[in-house]
């Protein structure tokens, strides 16, 4: 049976020619029963940088105590991690999104240069969690995903606070809508403790996402960061991935168009971020699965919005948790014959099996009945229109406006656009255009939360739209349009937009447009021409030279 199971590992460590190999592990501490053993990577995503993946080291050490008791020796590894909310509104973060393709490509080159038979992937901020799965995808080795948990809310002047509440006070105390005192109150008691981002912001998204995909096992991300019951996740975590390598299945049996149409579903109901577009085009693109930015729009549309979760509700994913967790979703997809309840999980069962297991909290108000939804159609909105003719992706968590017609303020660079927004000079009706942020122009597409966050602190957020061909946090909220493609770095459209010019949104027909001619457009775009790249070396550079449009996932492979 151990022979049978180490069916890559046996190559390291097994036979005369490997004792150099076992030698090497030796001296840090492996036996020969343990190199006897399946060898089980633990991809950690650990970094003393953010609350986000602070703990996982905590939740490692429990995987491990799984892999122990069902057999396997496991072999922790250490990847990267970039703090989206530390490094919003700087440079930074344009290294945010490459940071998922480093996250893939680590995990991919450690699991495949030591030959593990399988792996667990432990992730926490926005961009681990996309990137850990796009590396299961690509090993296609017996193996899971495990989301860290959300932090807990604070509590400021009586009520639940998140990051986005800190981001959204920038913008009042800078409309003298706070005080300097209370700002500088609130950035204490907004983030408690270890945990992702609290609303149903990008992490959250993806990992709602991921047990829909049923590459997580259900149940297991919505269990908080620092609840005692996560220790017992991580170890029973330890156990299934054991299993995995006994029943040999493998992410491609998981990762299948019904799965991906799950999740995007999952995302549609719980009013989840807009990076779920980019990250779920990226890991079926790694699963060699067809799969279209037309598909979001398609399924949001069918799929009607039951979560009332920050950033758009009222609650935060802890209370999630309590009305009965990611399952209680599942359910609610399943009732509402949205569901491909055949799909293979993680758990060996289906995601229908695993749905009917829901236990829904009496009285709660998290996520609504199929009787009364918050709003009939999904969360995502996918616009085309002579500035978007590849798409853009709009949030609609229910109570925007779906019109808007005004002058384009246009900024080369997301800096310029906050320090107007400081300067209040933005004005009721303009459209802000945030453009050379786009996967090749940042690079990196940037999110912008400093910039909405800001209007919306200032009290525009319902007198204004922006649109940009960077990112939009998860935490974003009002009309805004992101993601347009092509980029202004490839010559889109967004990229002669002048001044004044005059932008309409229109949800309803599925439409961004500028009202010019087409004339005219061809006039302008033909005398464009492509601004010399921000970075001529590193790893900058090599991700602008690779990476693909946003339509299509922006991957580099």
């Amino acid at each position: 049976m151990a022979l049978q199971l180490k069916h890559r590992s046996s190559a390291i460590t097994d036979g005369l020619t490997r004792a150099p190999s076992r030698a090497m592990l030796k001296a840090i501490g492996f036996k020969d029963e343990d190199l006897a053993r399946p060898l089980v990577g633990v991809a950690n995503t650990w970094i003393e940088v953010m609350p986000c993946n602070y703990h996982l080291r905590r939740l490692s050490e429990r995987i491990k105590d799984g892999i122990r008791a069902a057999g396997g020796t496991p072999i922790e590894f250490n990847t990267i991690a970039v703090s989206d909310g530390i490094a919003m509104g700087t440079e930074g973060m344009k290294a945010s999104l490459i940071s998922r393709e480093v996250v893939a490509d680590s995990i991919e080159l450690v699991a495949r240069g030591h030959l593990f038979d399988a792996v667990v992937a432990i992730s926490g901020c926005d961009k681990t969690i996309p990137g850990t799965v796009m590396a299961l995808a690509r090993l296609d080795l017996p193996g899971l995903m495990l989301y860290g948990g959300s932090i807990m809310p604070g509590e400021f002047q009586g009520r639940s606070v998140t990051i986005q509440d800190v981001f959204e006070a920038v913008g009042a105390c800078a409309a003298g809508r706070m005080t300097e005192a209370e700002l500088h109150e609130l950035e204490g008691k907004a983030c408690p403790g270890p945990g992702a981002c609290g609303g149903q912001f990008t992490a959250n998204t993806m990992a709602t996402a991921f047990e829909l995909l049923g590459i997580s096992p259900m149940g297991s991300a919505s269990v908080p960061a620092m609840d005692p019951r996560k220790d017992e996740v991580a170890f029973q975590t330890g156990l299934l991935v054991m299993d995995l390598l006994r029943r040999d299945l493998r992410p491609s049996r998981i990762i299948t168009r019904g799965a991906l149409e799950n999740a995007i579903a999952a995302v549609a109901a719980t009013g989840g971020s807009t990076n779920a577009v980019l990250h779920l085009l990226a890991v079926a693109r790694e699963a060699g699965v067809p799969l279209a930015i037309d598909d979001f729009d398609r399924i949001s549309e069918r799929t009607p919005l039951l979560a009332d979760l920050k950033p758009g509700g009222r609650f935060v994913a802890t209370d999630l948790y309590r009305a009965g967790g990611i399952t209680l979703v599942a359910k609610r997809l399943l009732d509402a014959g949205l569901l491909n309840a055949g799909e293979l999980t993680v758990t060996g069962r289906t995601i229908g099996e695993e749905a009917a297991g829901a236990v829904e909290t009496p009285g709660q108000a998290v996520l609504r009945p199929l009787a009364n939804p918050i709003k009939a159609t999904g969360g995502l909105v996918i616009l085309k229109g002579n500035l978007a003719p590849e798409g853009c992706v709009v949030k609609m968590a229910g109570h925007e406006r779906v019109t808007h017609r005004g002058p384009a303020r246009v900024f080369d660079r997301e800096e310029d656009a906050f320090a107007a927004v400081q300067r209040r000079e933005i004005r009721p009706g303009d459209v802000v255009v945030i453009r050379y942020e786009g996967p090749k122009g940042g690079p990196g597409m940037r999110e912008m939360l400093a910039v909405t966050a800001a209007l919306v602190g200032a009290g525009m957020g319902d007198k204004v739209a922006l649109l940009t061909d960077g990112r939009f946090s998860g935490a974003t909220h009002g009309l805004m349009a992101g993601h347009v493609a092509p980029e202004a770095a490839r010559g889109g459209p967004i990229a002669v937009v002048r001044d004044g010019d005059t932008i309409v949104v229109d949800v309803r027909a599925r439409r961004l447009d500028v009202e010019l001619s087409e004339a005219e457009l061809r006039a302008r775009l033909s005398r464009w021409t492509e601004p010399p790249p921000r970075y001529r070396s590193g790893v900058m550079a090599k991700y602008a030279r690779l990476v693909s449009s946003a339509s299509e996932g922006a991957v580099t492979g």
